[in-house]
């Protein structure tokens, strides 16, 4: 096992003997108490004591800017007796994060007026294309009734007011098969042309003993009709279940780098690898083919979503829980530099409380990050908060 998850390993140690207070409820968009970490300017969006009865927890957020004073966040609002199934919705803040509107719908579980099927949502995410004056939002959906939300297609809605209201379009996915959305969109332009790349998850082996678990990109040129672009391949019999990929520009000009969450192959897929490390896979055709996946050593990853991305300035970013399998206490992240070197394991946020899912952008200024989470506030609850912040990286 290398250095850096040794160090993973020793941080969990000591993490887990501090983390035994429990912190007092937060008001909304207030500064966040007892937070040890590197992530700065940190607020509570949402606490799910502002929440409907039927909800339970707040999961998964997603941030995008709007102009700018203005940014978006969505997240869903999870259904009590589901697995990862609820409603998504859309908060607002006009400063730049230091206060947040409260939420408008995007995506609700409501029955047509005509009967039929109810429908919940999961996993939203977001993309303002460049020089447009809309933002899209991007989700999963199933029928409510289903016990989780594996065998779920893909859904989409935008605003053009600032995230006020939103507007539901159906989508052409020419892929038909189920899928899980979770990571941001990438524009690739080839010759004056620009190809949209959203990166997804099947698992049809949940419910199927005849399905797979499977890695793969969506393509579009107009974030409306969207094709299968390719699968990422691993060693046959596959060993490793890759999922919830990030696409960045990688190491090397014209490259793109996916570097995805882990867990063992087989069912129920609750096991860690040995060791417990992030995979990769690379492109260099613009996300049609992709290199076979490979272990990252210098990456932990224990069967929980972490964040790759680059900011403008070259230089990759990491960002994960470092404890054992679904625990998810403290975020850690590392930096990568332009000569492909790693940092040492540094401490993203650790309020001594729950916290997963992490998802930046780079912020108007180069080399700084807006983040979002899903929280909670205090160490025995999962995911009843959501919380904002920024991360400016150092060399």
């Amino acid at each position: 096992m290398n250095s850096l998850i040794r160090q993973i390993h020793a941080g969990a140690r000591m993490a887990a003997l501090a983390a035994t207070a429990v912190l007092p409820a937060l008001a909304a968009a207030a500064p966040a108490a007892a937070s040890t970490g590197d992530v700065t300017d940190v607020v509570q969006i949402r606490s799910l004591t502002q929440e409907s009865a039927v909800y339970d927890r707040l999961w998964q957020p997603f941030i995008a800017r709007w102009d700018e004073n203005q940014l978006l966040v969505t997240y869903g609002a999870h259904f009590d007796g589901t697995i990862d199934m609820g409603d998504v919705v859309c908060c607002r803040s006009l400063d730049n994060g230091a206060t947040w509107k409260a939420p408008v719908p995007v995506f609700q579980s409501l029955l047509p007026a005509e009967g039929g099927v109810q429908y919940a949502y999961a996993n939203s995410v977001l993309y303002h294309p460049p020089g447009q004056d809309i933002v899209w939002c991007f989700a999963m959906k199933c029928p409510r009734y289903y016990e989780d939300s594996e065998d779920s297609w893909l859904v989409g809605a935008f605003t053009a007011d600032g995230g006020r209201s939103w507007h539901q379009v159906e989508m052409i996915v020419n892929y038909h098969s189920p899928l899980i959305t979770n990571s941001g969109i990438v524009a690739v332009t080839e010759g004056g042309r620009t190809r949209y790349l959203m990166a997804l998850t099947r698992n049809t082996l949940r419910h199927d003993p005849a399905g797979d678990r499977k890695e793969f990109v969506l393509e579009s040129t107009n974030l409306i009709v969207w094709n299968l672009a390719a699968y990422i391949p691993q060693e046959q019999p596959p060993r490793v279940f890759l999922q919830e990929g990030n696409i960045a520009e990688g190491d090397r000009p014209g490259e793109l780098k996916m570097v995805m969450r882990t867990g063992v192959y087989a069912p129920p897929a609750k096991l860690a690898l040995d060791p417990p490390v992030a995979f990769s896979s690379v492109s260099r055709d613009g996300g049609r083919t992709w290199s076979l996946a490979r272990p990252e050593p210098d990456l932990y990853n224990t069967i929980s979503k972490g964040f790759y991305g680059r900011d403008s300035l070259g230089r990759h970013v990491y960002v994960y829980n470092d404890d054992g399998p679904h625990v998810r206490k403290a975020l850690r992240y590392v930096v990568q530099a332009a000569n492909g070197t790693w940092s040492s394991q540094r401490t993203f946020y650790d309020g001594h409380v729950r916290n997963s899912y992490p998802t930046l952008i780079e912020d108007l200024t180069p080399g700084t990050f807006l983040c979002v989470w899903d929280s909670s506030n205090q160490i025995d609850r999962i995911r009843t908060s959501i919380r904002f912040g920024r991360l400016k990286l150092v060399p």
